[in-house]
């Protein structure tokens, strides 16, 4: 328990720094944004299984590699946007490598498309079942149509 909440306070610590910076998104935004940072440290702390004193090594170099993926520019042809993403998948890999070891490393790369495929999977059967609403705001009398 105390590791998971030394990895939550790290992690919490560092997103609500680059959260401050970022002055354009929007109150329920940031909330949605918060929430989802939260599920993947969840995610990402669990299949890594990390210690308490990995997590305080790695999160800060994580953060630093969503930095740099954030900054790929989304104009980009789609063949140039995979070659940046390539690029800095191999500026960090000696760094995680470093950290988790090779196979860790590997399922970490992985780890983050398949987190945002199930995030992405979760949130269509939702609005499919009436449970969200276009901009993420769940009915408040479950989902379902009343005099029907």
């Amino acid at each position: 328990m105390k590791k998971f909440l030394l990895v939550l306070t790290v992690m919490a610590s560092s997103f609500f720094t680059a959260t401050a910076q970022d002055t354009q998104v929007e109150d329920g935004d940031a909330k949605k944004n918060e929430k989802i940072q939260a599920l993947y440290v969840a995610y990402v702390t669990k299949e890594l299984n990390l210690t308490s004193e990995e997590a305080q090594k790695f999160w800060p170099v994580h953060n630093q590699f969503e930095n740099d993926l954030k900054g790929i520019k989304k104009d980009l042809p789609a063949l140039d946007r995979e070659q940046a993403l390539l690029n800095i998948k191999k500026k960090y890999q000696g760094n995680f490598n470093t950290l988790l070891g090779p196979t860790r490393c590997e399922r970490l790369f992985r780890m983050r498309s398949v987190f945002q495929k199930r995030l992405m999977e979760r949130l269509k059967n939702l609005r499919q079942a009436g449970g969200v609403r276009q901009g993420g705001v769940r009915p408040q009398n479950g989902g379902s149509k009343r005099g029907q």
